[in-house]
């Protein structure tokens, strides 16, 4: 786990290496444990490294395969780099480090691009080949890892985060209306490759671009899961089903034990991390480290679910730590999570992610963590309405249950310059859910949000707060076997008993009963659901500044509503439209804008 940087010229100038070194600045939270540079006339590249497999100098990056002639940052842990050496050492390939850097290095010059079908596990990376100037960059299938790119013409930079991209200059940092449209109505998602600025896109999931050294560039996806019933399975009982993926389940905790230092698991109560902790215990995993934040109560909602944690670090005799954050220690922390933010996200918990990876790191380095399984394995509320609807009335009934504001609504919202005649988030949810490769609404609502809403709000959330404190966070619900065999897994299994109906099954095998059969959870921070205090000077004066005027993204009549009553509007996921609008500000005033 990395942060990493970089830029390619077409127009025969040489890299700027001063630039580089910009974004490596910007880049020092993700990887504390070492820096390095790479130039090539044309190519730059720079690193920040956090170690967690093979801890010498050897795994340093940029890594530099003379031999091979092919030059590798990277982002991310490949899960099975042992088994990819031991095949590629019986090709003849010979190592010099311990690192999985390394066997991505090999792996390309053995098959080319399509290495990525190779990898299991969480990556972006960036390979150059000296003989040809060839550059080929990757993200791994669920788009744990990010990469972000700003393309002007003659010239190319990549970095892990959108920061580091507008630290280097010379980026068109003006808002994206059709971005502000889906921030402001689809719940903060900005779907690849837009992000809220015009002059920085994102490389999609799944893909890889290979770009020569003319700057012709092509762009594939190479992974994309079927949500469709399968001949081999048709003959497969529900506990067949339960078995196949109990089995999948574990094999992805296993995997993402590899590491030379030791993994936790950041436990929120709920069914998913709780059965991680189990699935490990029955790997043998003995004194696991396990982490639970709580919040005080504000305006009569709870901050903790310290009674359901505790029931499993009790179970399974964990090294278990209870973190507890006052009202105080919130809004203080406020601007470092806002600061550590690639893209702005809206959702409340960033905090407690980032208060939570703050303390963690301080005593480990590598954590597993519950996040897709919800939309793996629809445990969402908005999905049951689905069964049995037509494709067509699917959108309106996905749109109405979890789009923050209508078409209408939003021009009540952004000034006239930024409001839009059509409705792009809207269009972007209905070619989803009618595209082919989908069996019901159900099936295309799962692949929505598996491969667009996940991506873009809590995978990269918890990738934004965790990193930015050396942490490394795993996803075993989103390894790579199990969303396939999730996604042509029958929805009914999926939607029983409210919802991951398979999944509490398997649950009921292993961890106790009372963190399964209990009201959904979410991890609550009241202080941002309920602004009040601290929090809510800090958003009127965001909104009150003159930066906030000066841009004029929103209509001054309707910010000054919702600051007449700081808690009267909230979404159909009951967000606070005030703090919608107030982080988004905040976010463009800490990064500059």
């Amino acid at each position: 786990m990395c942060g990493l940087c970089g830029e390619i010229t077409f127009d025969g100038t040489m890299a700027d290496t001063t630039a580089v070194a910009r974004m490596v600045d910007c880049l020092v939270p993700r990887g504390p444990d070492g820096q390095g540079a790479f130039g090539a006339g044309r190519v730059a590249f720079g690193h920040r490294r956090l170690s967690v497999i093979d801890l010498s100098p050897a795994g340093s990056q940029p890594m530099v395969d003379n031999e091979l002639g092919i030059t590798a940052v990277f982002n991310g842990c490949i899960y099975d780099y042992q088994e990819l050496r031991a095949e590629l050492e019986r090709h003849g390939y010979r190592f010099f480090s311990t690192s999985d850097t390394e066997v991505i290095i090999k792996g390309y010059h053995h098959w080319g691009p399509d290495v990525v079908s190779h990898l299991h596990g969480m990556f972006a990376f960036v390979l150059y080949e000296r003989d040809t100037g060839r550059v080929v960059m990757a993200r791994d299938r669920l788009g744990i890892k990010p990469l972000y790119l700003a393309e002007t013409p003659g010239r190319l930079r990549f970095a892990s985060t959108l920061p580091a991209l507008l630290r280097a200059g010379d980026v068109d940092a003006s808002i994206d209306p059709v971005a502000l449209h889906h921030y402001l109505s689809w719940h903060a998602v900005v779907p690849a490759p837009r992000t809220i600025v015009n002059g920085v896109r994102k490389l999609p999931p799944a893909t890889y671009r290979v770009i020569e050294a003319d700057g012709r560039t092509t762009e594939t996806r190479y992974w994309r899961p079927a949500y469709e019933r399968r001949p081999e399975h048709a003959g497969w009982s529900e506990r067949d089903w339960e078995d196949a993926i109990e089995e999948a389940l574990r094999v992805a905790v296993r995997r993402r034990l590899v590491a030379d230092i030791p993994v936790g698991v950041l436990l929120s109560g709920g069914l998913d991390s709780s059965l991680i902790v189990g699935l490990l215990a029955e790997e043998g995993q003995t004194g696991l480290a396990t982490f639970s934040i709580g919040f005080e109560a504000v305006g009569g909602r709870e901050g903790d679910e310290f009674r359901y944690s505790d029931v499993i670090a009790e179970r399974y005799a964990t090294d278990h730590h209870r973190i507890r954050v006052s009202s105080d220690e919130l809004a203080a922390a406020l601007g470092h999570a806002i600061g550590a933010m690639a893209e702005p996200m809206v959702s409340h918990d960033a905090v407690a992610f980032d208060l939570l990876s703050e303390r963690v790191s301080q005593s480990i380095r590598v954590v597993q963590s519950g996040q897709g399984a919800d939309e793996v394995f629809a445990g969402y509320h908005w999905y049951p309405p689905l069964a049995g609807v037509g494709r067509d009335a699917a959108v309106g009934t996905y749109a109405a249950a979890f789009f923050d504001r209508d078409s209408a609504a939003m021009r009540e919202v952004v000034a006239d310059r930024y409001a839009l005649d059509d409705d792009p988030s809207l269009g972007f949810v209905r070619e989803h859910m009618t595209a082919p490769g989908a069996e019901t609404a159900v099936d295309a609502a799962l692949r929505l949000d598996t491969e667009v809403m996940l991506v873009d709000d809590p995978v990269k959330r918890v990738d934004n707060m965790s990193m930015a404190w050396g942490l490394e966070a795993r996803v075993p619900f989103l390894d790579h076997d199990l969303v396939e065999l999730a996604a042509a897994c029958p929805p009914e299994l999926k939607l029983a008993e409210g919802g991951k109906g398979v999944v509490k099954r398997i649950g009921r095998r292993i961890i106790p009963p009372e963190v399964i059969d209990r009201p959904k959870g979410y991890f609550p921070v009241p202080a941002i659901t309920h602004l009040e205090g601290k929090v809510l000077d800090l958003v009127r004066d965001a909104l009150s500044s003159e930066p906030a005027r000066a841009r004029g993204l929103f209509r001054p009549e309707y910010v000054q509503q919702l600051l007449g009553d700081p808690n009267g509007e909230l979404t159909p996921l009951r967000g606070n439209k005030l703090w919608q609008l107030g982080l988004l500000e905040l976010w463009l005033q800490t990064h500059g804008r």
